[in-house]
């Protein structure tokens, strides 16, 4: 029985295995069959890839080929048309060859005949030579000098003519460009009075201070006069009370010392309370508002001509102008006007109109401190700019506004002709009686100077001078060249305002008497 059982078991086991190998078998097959379906699968998608891909390689071949048919036939486009300009320019360059050739060829004939014409020149200079001395010979008989006194005879016969043709032409000249000056120098400034109407300030070297009462005298002398010199010796001006009812007057020859002076008076009458203490307080308060008030007064100065950009130093010294006079003209007044004026000009010369309104108002700056600094007033102007970084154009047109030294571009010229115009023009400036009947004189006695004047006179204010000439001694062709020396010496040696006509006068009378 066991032996059956083992020989069962074992019969049983056998089985299994042979069981367990076929499903084995049969695994393994369904795995092979879809190993291989999932390969057949593979295959097919890198066919389908492969395919793409030489669809697309076919194409971007296709595109690149055409890409460079198209180059190809760009290049060669460009090729045809340089090669075109290349011929053209070959013509070009053989028409040129042909004309050069022909031009030589024709300096060869004009050469050759200028060397025939040179001997031909050579051969009559050696004739005119004999026939000259040989003439000599005969003239000297016939007139009986001799060859120097003979020289001396034409020399003098060739100065007369030549003066009277310098006259003549200086005339032709002078009548030719003088209108043409006239005109554009007329139609510039008329131009620029007619855009241009400033106000007119006038100021002195002392100012009246009104008062309620009389009664307020007193008390700005104070007791045993202690009030009157506080005052006196804190602001640093002279106080003049006088018999002038309700009036006292400030004297000093600084501007703003004078205006910081009233303005402390003026708020110590309104205030009421006069000691030294309280003088002192009032006399701080009123030179800051001055100061102030003058800084106001450059910042508006460059505000109206449309300046930016200016060191704050030269605004304050446009400000100062503001309390500055000359001529009894305010210089502050003055400087806009020259900037304005100088401004115009500059737009009808076609020059830079800022350059010109810049010089314009800072020419007259070294007036601020010419009585703190030794020097003319152009030359310390021309020092301040250029200090506080004004460009060279703008430092030389102030330096040179008063011809020292001369001008040497047009901004130069614009700056002194709209000083002058805004110093000469009617009203604006005032001449003490002394110094105008100096400059009349010194006009008439520098005319008077020169040989062959007789008498002379400064009419119409100075702006003209009739010259007389004695007849015997000025003939009528130098009398344009006597007139012209004259208005050249005045020039360099005379300053006035404007300018000045010179009417030379020149005439024979004849009287006879019937009896």
């Amino acid at each position: 029985m066991e032996v059956i059982g083992i020989v069962m078991l074992l019969i049983g086991m056998v089985i299994g295995g042979v069981f367990w190998a076929l499903a084995r078998t049969l695994i393994f097959k369904e795995k092979h069959e879809k190993a291989r379906k999932d390969l057949e699968k593979s295959q097919e998608k890198v066919e389908g890839i492969l395919k793409e891909a030489e669809i697309k390689k076919q194409e971007i071949l296709l595109e690149g080929r055409k890409e460079n048919e198209k180059a190809k036939s760009g290049i060669l486009h460009e090729f045809k048309e340089r090669e075109r300009r290349m011929n053209k320019r070959e013509e070009q360059l053989g028409k040129r060859e042909e004309v050069i050739l022909q031009k030589d060829k024709s300096f060869d004939t004009r050469d050759k005949k200028s060397k025939e014409f040179e001997k031909y020149l050579e051969t009559q200079e050696l004739r005119i030579k004999e026939d000259g001395e040989n003439i000599k010979v005969e003239l000297e008989k016939v007139a009986g000098m001799s060859q120097d006194e003979a020289r001396e005879v034409l020399i003098q016969k060739v100065e007369e003519s030549a003066t009277h043709h310098a006259a003549k032409k200086l005339k032709a000249i002078e009548e030719s460009y003088g209108e043409d000056v006239e005109r554009l120098s007329k139609k510039l400034l008329s131009t620029a009075i007619q855009r241009y109407a400033g106000e007119y300030v006038v100021d002195n070297t002392v100012t009246a201070i009104a008062l309620p009462t009389d009664e307020m005298k007193g008390r700005i002398i104070g007791r045993e006069g202690r009030n009157i010199r506080a005052i006196e010796a804190v602001t640093g001006v002279d106080l003049i009370i006088d018999d002038t009812p309700e009036t006292v007057v400030i004297s000093d020859f600084n501007p703003i010392r004078r205006a910081v002076a009233s303005q402390t008076l003026q708020k110590l009458i309104s205030d009421g309370r006069i000691h030294p203490g309280r003088i002192e307080e009032v006399f701080n308060v009123a030179t800051k508002e001055i100061w102030k008030s003058i800084k106001e007064a450059g910042d508006q100065a460059l505000f109206d001509l449309g300046i930016h950009k200016m060191h704050p130093e030269l605004i304050l010294l446009i400000g100062r102008l503001r309390y500055r006079t000359s001529y009894g003209q305010n210089v502050w007044k003055h400087s806009i006007e020259a900037g304005f004026v100088g401004g115009l000009m500059a737009t009808e010369l076609g020059i830079s109109v800022k350059n010109a309104r810049r010089a314009g108002v800072l020419h007259d700056i070294g007036k601020a401190v010419d009585h703190e600094v030794e020097g003319g007033h152009a030359n310390i102007g021309a020092k301040l700019a250029e200090k506080y970084g004004e460009q060279q154009r703008i430092v030389h047109a102030i330096d040179s506004h008063h011809n020292d030294p001369k001008p040497e571009t047009i901004l130069d010229i614009i700056v002194q002709a709209s000083d002058a115009l805004s110093g000469a023009r009617p009203g604006a400036r005032r001449e003490m009686t002394e110094s105008y009947i100096q400059r009349l004189k010194d006009l008439e006695d520098l005319a008077t100077s020169f040989d062959g004047v007789e008498k002379s006179f400064a009419i119409q204010a100075g702006r003209e001078l009739r010259v007389i000439v004695n007849t015997a001694k000025i003939q009528d062709d130098k009398t344009q060249l006597l007139a012209h020396e004259i208005s050249k010496k005045i020039e360099e040696e005379l300053s006035y305002p404007g300018q000045i006509k010179i009417v030379l006068i020149r005439e024979t009378r004849v009287v006879a008497m019937a009896q």
